[in-house]
């Protein structure tokens, strides 16, 4: 180790730096002694700052020569430095050593969302029922979300299904009603379908409203259907969604593209039907409307009203998975915290 100070600079001191700082890198059996060495050699106040901060005093004729040697000397030992490297310690691969037959640690899995989860439960009901699933734009002409849906643009009804408007005659649609319509436009009786999605509506969030929330519709249209069969395939749907003890009602009601009318009840299945604060001690819960089909929309897509009858129905999405699954804030579905999802 070069432990002299250096007092002046000449060539064989300039060798003598060079040989003993490559002498210690050498030497040096760790990554700490290495650094080290070069801290004492290369570093702001190393021994080749020293040597150079020299040169001023050297005779000007041997000056150019001194530092030319001086810069080789240090280039060679950062060379030498940066080609230097160590074996890894004898217990390193015992220190990183594992047992490759362990299980390793399972990634967290993702679930369904609770809506995409109720969606999928009502379309597997009904797709055993023999319904068709069937999808639409969610931005509407006018046509298709009022007019055609026997909702004319003086009639009061469109006040509670009014939406949001993107241009005079464009707006987003309020109801999936309008891929019945789409859908009888394209194709002749009979038909079976089911039409899930989102729809809009200018209302105040609050625990039970949103301005967006999921709706899902049914369409029945062929020759001798009857109010008996829209009964038959509700009580079917409720006993295949909600269990077989379920039982259900119709209350009459109005709709603009349906007559007659109806809301349908289940039997409360959180007390059976005995009444409890859930079903406000009725025994009943409304889950959805329903109707046969009012002949005037079927004027609007050239359907015979004397050939063919048909029913409809619609449920709101949120309201079937918050009854279902005793969930009392609407909002709790948009807010996407982890802690409320990772219950489902």
């Amino acid at each position: 180790m070069m432990t002299r100070r250096i007092k002046a600079l000449d060539r064989e001191t300039i060798r003598e730096i060079e040989r003993n700082a490559l002498a210690e890198l050498e030497a040096a059996e760790d990554a700490q002694a290495l650094e080290a060495v070069r801290v004492r050699y290369m570093g702001r106040k190393g021994i080749f700052r020293d040597a150079a901060s020299l040169l001023g005093k050297a005779d000007p004729a041997e000056r150019p020569a001194l530092g030319k040697a001086l810069n080789a000397a240090r280039n060679e030992v950062e060379e030498s430095l940066k080609g230097k490297s160590f074996a890894a310690p004898k217990n390193a691969e015992k220190r990183r050593a594992f047992d490759f037959t362990l299980p390793g640690r399972p990634a967290p899995r993702g679930r369904l969302h609770p809506i995409t989860r109720t969606i999928e439960a009502v379309k597997d009901v009904f797709g055993r029922l023999g319904f068709e699933i069937a999808y639409g734009p969610e931005v509407e002409l006018d046509h298709y979300n009022f007019e055609a849906l026997n909702i004319p643009a003086d009639h009061p009804a469109r006040d509670a299904f009014d939406t949001f408007y993107l241009r005079p005659g464009v707006c987003l649609r309020s109801q999936t009603s309008t891929v019945q319509i789409r859908t009888m436009e394209r194709r002749r009786p009979p038909v079976r379908i089911l039409a899930p999605g989102k729809v809009y509506r200018p209302d105040t969030v609050d625990a039970t409203h949103s301005f967006l929330f999921h709706q899902i519709e049914g369409l029945v249209v062929d020759e001798g259907v009857t109010m008996a069969d829209l009964k038959y395939v509700l009580h079917q749907f409720a006993r295949g969604l909600l269990g077989h003890d379920v039982g259900i009602r119709f209350r009459p009601s109005f709709f603009p593209f349906t007559e007659p009318s109806v809301e349908v009840d289940v039997t409360c299945f959180k007390c059976n039907g005995k009444g409890c604060p859930l079903c406000k001690r009725s025994g009943w819960i409304e889950i959805l409307g329903a109707g046969m089909v009012d002949p005037n929309v079927f004027g609007h897509v050239g359907y015979d009203a004397e050939q063919y009858t048909g029913f409809a129905f619609g449920m709101g999405v949120e309201r079937i998975a918050m009854l279902s699954q005793g969930i009392d804030d609407i909002r709790l579905f948009m807010d996407n915290d982890l802690r409320f999802l990772e219950q489902f």
